[in-house]
């Protein structure tokens, strides 16, 4: 029978774009389907068919990606904290609690806790939709966690002493007295270890990356199941597509160069790309909607452009240059192009490693991207032949239409 469908988002373009894609792969299927973020997505929510219910402001969104702190390797979690996650868990709630009823059935992102509280308090059936590996934890693979490699190789006794150590300093003092205070007012008892057991629904666990980017270990939640990666790209402006494509035929295949829609202030990362990618003289596409970050003088053969869909322009390109979210890999991955991953904080170290480890490009901190570091990686990357055909081979793994079917499915199952 048709379901009422909420879905629930808390992030930025790559954390709300597949859920627009999932979204759209519902209705589809004669769900009635609405999207839960923030109001800096309400024209590509509603463009695409879908209800859209405010969660969050433009402002608070805008405040945010000017935080000096959001993409610290250190300070990053606790500004989003303060800024995304607290401020929304009563939000979300109160949104379910006036969703609920016959047929209704909730999938939320990594950071809606609320949609943990109103599953507790209120019994609607709920999915945790995770969109990067790195926010389930494993004490057999854990991958990246910051700067620590948390692989096989690491006692599992060392990393339960290092997750109670994450736990109780940082992320249980940071989120549990709010959190818990809330909960408390609605008759419930206090949680613990939040980004542990906590954080995944204990009916459903959807992981929207596929199991050869990272392989489901045996202590991950026993009802998570994998879908395989879910693609969205909003239409961007006409001027943009007319742009880039004379661009592109002007001469050979450039770098795409991006730091992510949400940084603002990663003037230096456009610096050195573009220093090297003059050196060697490299053609490159500067991709941001902050503009204020660029070089004010762009070397013949280097374009700054608005947002583009990645998908029209990434298989016409020689490599990306990125930062390593989750949404711009998997668009890589579909388009056959090398990596190269400037990672800055959160699950970027992570993607970055799963990304060399697959033979599809390197991965470096933003701290190491400097000068003649820089260079010779990038240089390093273009002449490649193996991560060429590593990348063309790794290409036709990405099924989106089969990632969005066996999600749905999945998610209907819950009623």
């Amino acid at each position: 029978m048709p379901l009422r469908i909420l879905l629930a988002a808390i992030g930025s373009s790559g954390d709300v774009h597949p859920v627009i894609d999932l979204g759209r792969a519902l209705r589809a299927r004669g769900h009635g389907v609405a999207l839960a973020t923030n109001e800096l997505f309400e024209a590509q929510v509603r463009a695409n068919g879908l209800d859209f219910i405010a969660l969050g402001t433009r402002a608070e969104a805008e405040t945010l990606m000017r935080d000096p702190r959001l993409w610290h390797p250190t300070r990053g979690f606790s500004c989003i904290v303060e800024g995304a996650i607290l401020p929304n868990i009563r939000r979300l709630y109160q949104i379910i609690e006036g969703h609920r009823g016959p047929g209704a059935v909730v999938a939320a992102t990594t950071l809606c806790l609320g949609a943990r509280v109103a599953q507790d308090r209120l019994g609607v059936p709920t999915a945790t939709l995770h969109l990067q590996p790195s926010v389930i934890r494993s004490h057999i693979d854990n991958g990246l966690l910051g700067g620590v490699n948390m692989g096989p190789g690491m006692p599992r006794v060392v990393k339960r002493a290092l997750f109670w150590v994450m736990d109780t300093v940082f992320v249980d003092r940071w989120i549990a007295p709010e959190l818990n205070s809330f909960r408390s007012t609605l008759g419930l008892p206090a949680v613990r270890g939040i980004f542990g057991a906590y954080l995944h629904s204990p009916q459903l666990v959807l992981g929207l990356f596929p199991d050869w980017f990272a392989a489901p270990q045996a202590d991950w939640p026993p009802n998570t199941h994998l879908t395989g990666f879910l693609m969205h790209d909003d239409g961007g402006l006409p001027e943009a597509h007319s742009e880039a494509d004379r661009f592109l035929e002007e001469g050979p295949p450039p770098l795409l160069v991006t730091p992510g829609s949400a940084a603002t202030d990663r003037g230096d990362f456009f610096r050195t790309t573009v220093e090297a990618c003059h050196a060697g003289g490299l053609r490159a596409m500067l991709v941001t909607n902050h503009p204020d970050q660029l070089p004010k003088d762009l070397p013949s053969g280097i374009r700054a452009f608005s947002y583009l869909p990645f998908s029209r322009v990434l298989p016409r390109c020689a490599a990306i240059v990125y930062h390593g979210g989750i949404g711009t890999l998997a668009q890589a991955v579909r388009a056959g192009v090398p990596h190269l991953v400037v990672a800055n904080a959160h699950d970027q170290p992570d993607n970055g490693r799963r990304i060399e480890l697959l033979g599809l490009g390197f991965g470096l901190t933003a701290r190491r991207y400097r000068g003649a570091a820089a260079a010779r990686t990038i240089a390093k990357l273009v002449a490649s032949p193996e991560i060429r055909e590593r990348c063309r081979e790794f290409a036709p793994r990405i099924d989106a239409a089969a990632a969005s079917e066996r999600a749905c499915a999945l998610i209907e199952g819950l009623a």
